[in-house]
């Protein structure tokens, strides 16, 4: 292993001098090297930005058309200055990537997000072997652990079925870019008219374009809407809980999918009625299992239980330190029982 390490954070975030890039910058530099397209993760402005090919119109449309996007496929190889670059698939979203860096036999990985469930609307989760891995720790408390898919897909269908009973719309709150592909995917389009909020299904289109087979969607502005309002499922992203002078056309029965939804109190703190724990990262038995798949001699973890995770790989035997960054932030408290 060399003196200096082979990626560093600077002000405007992980860099490798070598190479002459940064990777997922949180300020706009020469060369990105983005894991994948939210918000945290890429951001405008950059001179150039290498991502995963399968990615590419959804990083296109968020940096803009006149971003500088050169795809590259999984698994390809590129030189950087004597430093080989290559991407391998997160499993987080479409086109989420890891990045392995290579200089003189010394190998890292940045993990960006993940998770290693199957997921038909993304490629899945693969472990690369490297010297060094950097780590997320989204979920990295034990008390984070995922039902089987087919299990939360069923309680969503019970959950709509019981709502059309009575009568009632089905808002169901997800993340826009990804999270609501991954729903669409697996819902059963037999049951109802499936509705999307506009920003949502501009995500639809752009997975659409990409290849992604997903469930039917009806746009916002349908007029069908207020016929099918008592027998419809809806997704919306979760800010559009506050938007005002949306027409709802009766009475609706609201849920919000996401991995904090484990935490029993948390459907109360985000205004829903129901939770369903379907997480696009990977839980805490998952996080360990891809660490050692890695046979890293050394693990840096970031964003999320830091302090916790690090303390867990410890006492396994584990190099562990945190990595933290200005995009850190402190997760919740979990409350044991």
């Amino acid at each position: 292993m060399s003196r200096e390490p082979l990626l560093r954070l600077t002000s405007a975030g992980l860099y490798c001098s070598r190479g002459g890039f940064h990777i997922d910058p949180w300020s706009p530099v020469a060369c990105a090297v983005i894991t994948h397209a939210h918000g945290d993760h890429a951001v405008r402005s950059s001179r150039k930005y290498l991502a995963a090919a399968s990615g590419k119109l959804i990083l296109q449309h968020r940096m803009g058309p006149r971003a500088q996007i050169q795809p590259l496929a999984f698994g390809e190889k590129l030189n950087l200055d004597g430093v080989e670059v290559s991407l391998h698939p997160a499993g987080h979203i479409l086109g989420s990537a890891q990045v392995r860096v290579e200089h003189k036999g010394e190998v890292w990985v940045v993990s960006g997000d993940y998770k290693v469930a199957p997921d038909s609307t993304c490629e899945a989760f693969e472990p690369v072997k490297c010297h060094t891995f950097i780590t997320e720790s989204t979920f990295g408390d034990p008390h984070y652990h995922w039902a089987p898919q087919s299990v939360t897909y069923a309680a969503i269908h019970d959950w709509w079925r019981e709502n059309q009973s009575q009568g009632r719309a089905s808002l169901l709150y997800a993340y826009s870019l990804g999270k609501a592909q991954r729903i669409l995917a697996g819902l059963d389009p037999s049951l109802g008219p499936v509705y999307a909020h506009p920003n949502i299904e501009q995500m639809n289109e752009l997975y659409r374009q990409s290849g992604v087979a997903l469930t039917a969607t009806r746009g916002w502005n349908d007029t069908s809407l207020i016929t099918d309002w008592p027998r419809a499922l809806i997704l919306m992203p979760p800010a559009s809980r506050w938007e005002k002078g949306l027409a709802f056309h009766g009475h609706y029965a609201t849920a919000f999918a996401s991995g904090w939804m484990v935490l029993p109190d948390e459907p109360g703190k985000r205004g829903v009625e129901r939770g369903f724990a379907l997480s696009d990262h990977a839980d805490y038995g998952e996080l360990l299992s891809a660490v050692a798949a890695t046979t890293a001699e050394r693990i840096l973890v970031t964003h999320g239980y830091i302090e916790d995770f690090v303390a867990t790989l410890k006492s396994r035997g584990y190099d562990a330190s945190p990595h933290k960054t200005p995009r850190c932030k402190k997760p919740p408290v979990v409350v044991r029982t």
